[in-house]
């Protein structure tokens, strides 16, 4: 994939980078040498990624926060306002997936439950983060979907992102000409924590084609859909 906005001096957010896609995205933007803001519900679950990130020779900061709640969410916002100030790209990652059951036995808690994070935390970073963005003159947000369908046991997952889909083109024509661009990424099925051991993808296989949302250039598309599969080629 040829590289064509340079990353390098920028600050990125990846929520839910302690492990999983997040952690790949991570080390994929900074090996593009853009600084790195480490999100876990812990600040100890970042760590590791952190550690992994050292020998790039970026610039990293840990925020931690339980995307569940609003005071989770603010609490990531006030540690990037103590850092940075502001962020460049916002990966819109951290998910969760409700528990495998028929659909007419899935709980109002768990529907409020996936899409406080799949959601409506991505909506609160949005709203903290787009207007600086936006003032500025440059941004790129990603917001992480699914290509999950035909499976209703895991309908508050599916629908949730369904919902990023609608999200993510509204915010894109709010902010059509500011060079804030706003894309969706399906990282394929792959073997993570989420995935499961019977996903057909390695979750390194996310790479490059996560990064496709964050190196386009000035002006580029925005509101478009991007798989991180299709990618796959220019890793071989």
């Amino acid at each position: 994939m040829r590289e064509t906005q340079t990353l390098a001096g920028k600050w990125a957010l990846v929520t839910g980078s302690s492990r999983g896609i997040g952690k790949r995205i991570a080390l994929g933007l900074a090996q593009h040498h853009c600084n790195v803001i480490v999100h876990g519900r812990k600040l100890e679950n970042t760590e590791a990624t952190r550690a992994l990130l050292g020998p790039t020779g970026v610039a990293t900061l840990a925020v931690a926060g339980d995307l569940a709640t609003e005071a989770g969410v603010a609490a990531v916002v006030a540690g990037i306002a103590n850092g940075p100030g502001a962020v460049d790209i916002l990966y819109n990652n951290a998910a969760i997936q409700n528990p495998w059951k028929e659909i007419w036995d899935i709980s109002m808690q768990e529907w409020l439950m996936t899409f406080q994070i799949n959601l409506f935390a991505m909506i609160q970073l949005c709203n903290a983060f787009a207007p600086q963005m936006k003032a500025r003159g440059y941004g790129r947000i990603i917001n992480l979907t699914s290509g999950i369908r035909d499976t209703p046991q895991l309908a508050p997952y599916s629908v949730s992102k369904a919902a990023v889909d609608k999200y993510t083109q509204d915010l894109a024509a709010e902010l059509r000409g500011t060079n804030v661009l706003v894309n969706t990424l399906d990282p394929g099925w792959l073997k993570t924590d989420m995935g499961g051991e019977n996903a057909p993808g390695t979750v390194e296989s996310v790479l490059p084609g996560a990064l496709a949302p964050a190196l386009l250039p000035d002006h580029g598309p925005s509101g478009r859909f991007y798989a991180a599969q299709d990618f796959v080629a220019a890793r071989e």
